[in-house]
């Protein structure tokens, strides 16, 4: 696949291509903290699901829990992806409020024991993928040597019913898919191609505007993919987003073991935010607003 190509690359440049209108006449400082599932949080700036950093850093000693401290530090949501009961109850303890997205394993016993593991360990929320199901030969796919499976609705809803925690639906990629989520029960959605699993993937924001539309302006919708900055994020967050995650520009800094390099530059993000939502006359994060969208055609 051409690199020019690649829904990553395409995920940038559409990114770039928005701008925004000032709007300044009757603005005040903004307020960033955000309410999620009843938690109070300083930033809807939160951290993507990320898993192995270890199997793939083996010098490195804790780099999941670094990300997950850098969470907590910053007073954000933080997410963990793929995991054993040994490194996911190591997360816990680093006393982030961290919701854990499970895979979707062959052997559904896995499944639900990791959602009761989780609901055990006081997590925050739980969800599944649904976007690493099939492989790029359009049967199940193998993640870490655990085979996957395709689901139908009737046990996604077991799933979704397995616990009391809220259940999240993590790689929705279409109105339609956003729509049966809503209606099996989700309490939200991640809106995300995955880094880019499927070729040719639309960019999340494309969709965004869309989804919001269907299921209404109360659902929480969180969205990855791509976001590199507090400028990032408002373009999200205006075009309908409750919260978003960053993954990959965050990894390199809990790569080095740094929770408090990952904070940071979680609050430097947040106060980018801030800034483009003073300029655009946004007061707080319920005030977010479309119409200072625009798009480069020039």
């Amino acid at each position: 696949m051409s690199k020019s190509l690649h829904p990553q690359a395409v995920t940038r440049e559409y990114f770039d291509s928005i701008l925004l209108e000032q709007r300044l006449i009757g603005a005040k400082e903004p307020d960033t903290s955000i309410t999620i599932y009843g938690e109070k949080f300083t930033t809807p700036i939160m951290t993507a699901a990320l898993s192995h950093l270890k199997t793939f850093n083996p010098d490195t000693q804790a780099p999941m829990e670094a990300y997950a401290i850098g969470a907590a530090s910053a007073n954000t949501v933080h997410w963990i992806g793929m995991s054993e009961s040994e490194e996911f109850r190591s997360v816990m303890a680093c006393g982030a409020k961290t919701i854990r997205i499970v895979k979707p394993y062959a052997d559904t016993s896995k499944i639900f024991a990791q959602l009761q593991e989780a609901e055990v360990c006081g997590a925050f929320a739980v969800g599944m993928d649904i976007d690493h199901t099939f492989g790029l030969d359009g049967s199940a796919d193998l993640c870490m040597n655990e085979k996957l499976a395709i689901f139908d609705q009737s046990e996604w809803r077991e799933f979704i019913s397995a616990v009391k925690l809220p259940f999240v639906m993590k790689g929705v990629l279409s109105v339609q898919d956003a729509v049966l989520a809503a209606e099996m029960g989700v309490s939200g959605i991640v809106v995300s191609h995955h880094g880019g699993r499927m070729p040719s993937a639309v960019p999340p924001l494309i969709l965004l505007p869309e989804i919001r539309k269907a299921l209404g302006k109360d659902f929480p919708i969180f969205i990855d993919c791509g976001i590199a900055s507090g400028i990032d994020a408002y373009k999200a967050l205006a075009l309908g987003a409750t919260a978003v995650s960053v993954g990959a520009h965050l990894m390199k800094l809990a790569i080095k073991e740094n929770g408090e390099a990952v904070a940071d530059r979680i609050r430097e993000m947040n106060l980018e935010l801030k800034g483009m939502m003073a300029f655009t006359g946004v007061a707080d994060t319920n005030s977010f607003d479309p119409t200072v969208i625009h798009y480069r055609n020039f």
